[in-house]
């Protein structure tokens, strides 16, 4: 008999987080949820039928939450997705230390160290790293100045320790959203019509992401304008620098920001 494989998802208690639980569940994977509100993570449990799923209540932030999360996960892990998130939009001269530090530890180091932790279990099985990344992570944006910076550090974590564990049969995928219907959508909705973004559901944005991991991919981005404008923004900057920099001074885009200011 094959042993059910099991996903770790932090950030599972909603948005993309609940939308990867539930597909997992369909394709056949036990659960482990991690996140830092019991009442959201039992109701992504009660979502997934009959799978074997466990919850974790912990901030992946923290030491602490991250020693839990380890306990939970044993001496074996064949995927560990993370996922955990946060945002805060606005002009940076307006941002505050706090903002700055809950969007570095959540978005970049929590993530690193996590993935450091679980080594071990990810390594006994040959496991997949998958770092929920951004396309923002290669297309900075105005006005999203520190969330571009983590996922930009995301997506180098990714190539980096992909090639670090080249030879041990560990992957790693990383995968690029673009704006999703989930509830951080609240802090930049006033700027997705100034801004022209396509925003997908986060059911989407999940069947796409486990397309990409059990396909062993290398990196996934949505099928879209987004993915042609990634390729130029490798090739071609400057030609991005034209567009975006005039969505951020048009004067529909700063009065979209007044609000929040």
């Amino acid at each position: 008999m094959t042993q059910r494989k099991t996903a770790l998802i932090t950030g599972g208690g909603s948005g993309i987080g609940r939308a990867l639980a539930v597909e997992a569940a369909r394709l056949g994977f036990d659960l482990i949820l991690a996140g830092r509100t019991a009442s959201k993570l039992d109701e992504t449990a009660s979502m997934v039928g009959e799978t074997n799923v466990k919850t974790v209540t912990a901030d992946v932030a923290t030491a602490e939450g991250r020693a839990a999360i380890r306990e939970a996960v044993g001496n074996k892990l064949d995927f560990l997705i993370n996922n955990a998130g946060t945002l805060k939009v606005g002009h940076l001269a307006l941002l505050s230390d706090e903002d700055l530090n809950q969007m570095i530890g959540t978005n970049l180091t929590a993530p690193i160290a996590l993935t450091r932790d679980l080594l071990p279990a990810l390594d006994m099985v040959k496991g997949r790293i998958v770092n929920i990344g951004s396309v923002f992570g290669d297309i900075a944006y105005p006005f999203f100045a520190g969330y571009s910076a983590t996922k930009f550090g995301l997506r180098g974590f990714s190539d980096a320790i992909r090639r670090e564990l080249s030879g041990t049969g560990v992957g790693v995928t990383y995968i690029a959203p673009r704006a999703t219907h989930t509830a951080a959508e609240t802090e930049f909705s006033a700027l997705v019509e100034p801004m022209q973004m396509t925003l997908d559901s986060a059911e989407n944005v999940a069947s796409q992401a486990w397309e990409a991991i059990l396909a062993g991919k290398r990196e996934s981005f949505p099928k879209g304008k987004e993915r042609f404008f990634v390729k130029v923004q490798r090739l071609f900057p400057k030609l991005v620098d034209n567009s975006v920099c005039a969505q951020a001074q048009d004067p529909k885009t700063l009065a979209a920001l007044k609000p929040a200011t």
